[in-house]
């Protein structure tokens, strides 16, 4: 355990602390695949900047954003933590996010709040398959993004030819600010490249001029470009994400860590505050201790909140619905304000609020007459697939049912892409990204609510999508009517990938009261979470066609049956099909065991996209039905002497073939 600051390396950067009033708030995510070292670079920043007096440890479970006992226990990050620092007139809200593939879902709320991102990766492991798959999101988004090479000082670390897998597999403009020595030894030490050095100045503006026309017009014709010239174009393509400045260093170690801080301050700008002065605002993350006062974090865009100020907080359900929670703020603590300030919370700031018993992840806090984006980054919608598992839970005790479904229902308004729901036999289906997320919910239930809960074995979860288009209608007969007392048409026809269920109405919505339009709604989303085929039906459009009632014998519930029994049948007439989820994978074999992994693969129903290496191993990169991820994962290490790594994240889905059992 480090009990005091070590000291920077030569050439090194270490920011002041807080010298006078903040300018402005930059919130940064801190990202990585797994085991990469993100944790710990959170906690060396905090200690770097004073906030911490002592280094925590991941090992020994006592880092300052891992504060759950499982967490703690698994040394693994589960929950979106927010820490803050502050470097001159900047203030820094870290926000330290999982690694893990099965807690992606964090990781998706917390790109939706971020004005910038510091990407980590292993100088020994390199570009893995999560590094990509967040790359390619954070490049998406066009967010400021900074990389962090850590582990420089470990066995096996690599600097230069890293450098080369990045330019080749993460973004084509990787901008090295420092030079490593002694890479791969204890000694391993780092050397900032700063612009006022004129070798380093001229090395930084070739590369980002391959980026920026006008840096290039001055590096080709002259006259050489200045230390601000460098220093503007660099922050204003790091600004735009067509560059990403590469820092290397070691978390534990501490080198390359000041010239980190310095970049995030210097290179990520602030993001614009609206002009409405209206509250808008996102929640990103939800606490809810067994027999504690639920707590959100809200990060603001525009407008003020304060302590005892009512707001409204808009929903959107995974099946389009929503709905509106208002409420009264009892407390607000924001974060990285002196102790005992209580607000108010400002743009660009993070707050912990209180009072708000019903507030959920991913609510929304604006006007009811504006979109109910939050103001958050437009282009962020649904960043990575949806859970791919469903699992039944039942608890070992009957007693203990109706606790476990308010416990699973509580976890839910923490993470909604759980969806907790009812099932048959009085169980619970709950949606998983993985058996490890399973692990930790299981642990969760006994450590945390004292219920013993038993899960049956994960099957993939599919969906169905209508393959035409089809029309049913229920009338009520002018004589001798039999039936639900309800005139409902409705036509069910395909909808643009990834649109999700959509119902619409070609009838005037004032032809049926407000309650039987409601009804007809709400049986449409019920309806189609389960199609002919058994599945949730998506990305499809059912529109109302017919409507009527007669007044004093036709009610809701006419409405909820007729609907029913029409979707039913305009499905049927529509038709479906049963697309399975698939799961893009990277292999890393040795040589000789090339041959029979891809053999092996192929016959499990693998689509291999790539194949590359050299001496040592070779990467073997493509997509797999999800059903088969667990017998490849199982496989490889017979096939490979036990030298093989594997790993795998959802990738959409495909049309399951015909024939092809889902247990097979």
């Amino acid at each position: 355990m480090h009990l005091r600051k070590t000291t920077p390396c030569s050439g090194d950067t270490t920011p002041a602390g807080p010298s006078g009033p903040v300018r402005h708030t930059l919130n940064i995510g801190i990202l990585a695949h797994v085991d990469a070292g993100k944790t710990s670079l959170t906690e060396r920043l905090l200690f770097d900047t004073g906030v911490l007096t002592r280094l925590g440890s991941v090992d020994a479970g006592d880092t300052r954003t891992d504060t759950g006992e499982l967490e703690r226990r698994r040394g693994i990050t589960i929950r979106a933590a927010v820490a803050s620092f502050t470097v001159g007139d900047v203030r820094i809200n870290l926000i330290d996010t999982p690694g893990h593939s099965d807690f992606i879902a964090e990781v998706e709320r917390a790109l939706g709040v971020l004005d910038g991102a510091v990407l980590v990766l292993s100088a020994v492991e390199g570009v893995q398959a999560g590094t990509r798959v967040l790359m390619r999101t954070l490049r998406r988004l066009r967010l400021p993004t900074l990389l962090f090479v850590n582990k420089i000082d470990r066995a096996g670390a690599r600097d230069t030819e890293l450098l080369a897998d990045i330019r080749r597999a993460l973004v084509p403009v990787p901008v090295p600010m420092a030079a490593v020595e002694g890479a791969g030894t204890p000694q391993a030490r780092v050397t900032a490249c700063a612009p006022d050095d004129p070798a380093a100045r001229e090395r930084l503006a070739e590369t980002v001029a391959e980026a920026d026309d006008g840096l290039l017009a001055r590096v080709v014709d002259g006259p050489p470009p200045g230390v601000r010239e460098v220093r503007a174009a660099l922050a204003a393509r790091t600004a735009d994400g067509t560059v990403h400045p590469v820092y290397f260093g070691s978390a534990l170690g501490g080198q390359g860590v000041g010239a980190l801080i310095d970049g995030m301050a210097r290179l990520i700008p602030p993001a614009p505050v609206g002009g409405t002065g209206l509250p808008h605002g996102t929640v990103f993350a939800v606490t809810q201790p067994p027999h504690g006062e639920r707590t959100a974090h809200v990060r603001l865009y525009d407008g003020e909140l304060r302590p005892r100020q009512r707001i409204a907080l808009h929903r959107t359900g995974p099946d389009g619905t929503r709905t509106t929670l208002t409420g009264r703020i009892t407390a607000l603590d924001v974060v990285g304000a002196p102790p005992g300030a209580r607000g108010p919370l400002t743009p660009g700031n993070i707050a912990v609020l209180r009072g708000l018993p019903g507030i959920r992840t991913g609510d929304v806090l604006c006007p009811a007459d504006t979109p109910a984006t939050g103001g958050q980054r437009a282009d962020v919608g649904r960043l990575f697939p949806a859970p791919t598992l469903e699992t039944l839970v039942r608890a070992r005790r009957p007693a203990d049912a109706a606790a476990l479904r308010g416990a699973l229902l509580a976890l839910a308004d923490q993470n909604p892409l759980l969806q907790v729901r009812a099932a048959d036999g009085g169980a619970t289906s709950l949606l998983l990204h993985g058996e490890v997320q399973k692990e930790i919910i299981a642990a969760t239930l006994h450590d945390e609510h004292g219920i013993a809960a038993d899960f049956t074995p994960s099957r993939v979860v599919c969906t169905e999508r209508p393959t035409g288009t089809g029309e049913s209608c229920h009338e009520i007969a002018r004589r001798d009517h039999d039936g639900p007392w309800a005139t409902v048409g409705l036509r069910v026809e395909p909808g643009a990938p990834g649109s999700g269920p959509v119902f619409a109405y070609e009838t005037e919505l004032g032809a049926l009261p407000h309650a039987f339009h409601q009804a007809v709604e709400d049986s449409v989303r019920d309806g189609l979470r389960r199609g002919p085929h058994g599945w949730a039906v998506t990305d499809c459009r059912v529109v109302l066609t017919r409507s009527g009632f007669v007044g004093p014998l036709s009610c809701a519930g006419d409405f909820r049956t007729a609907t029913a029994q029409v979707l039913r049948s305009a499905l049927r007439r529509a038709g479906t099909r049963v697309h399975e989820p698939y799961h893009a994978f990277d292999a890393e074999v040795p040589p000789d065991a090339l041959a029979a992994v891809c053999a092996r693969l192929a016959a499990q129903g693998a689509d291999i996209r790539e194949t590359s290496g050299g001496r040592d191993r070779w990467l073997v990169s493509g997509v797999l039905p999800a059903r088969r991820v667990r017998a490849c994962e199982e496989l490889l290490p017979g096939l490979t002497r036990g030298e093989g790594r594997w790993t795998s994240h959802a990738s959409g889905d495909r049309p399951l073939p015909a024939g092809v059992s889902l247990d097979g």
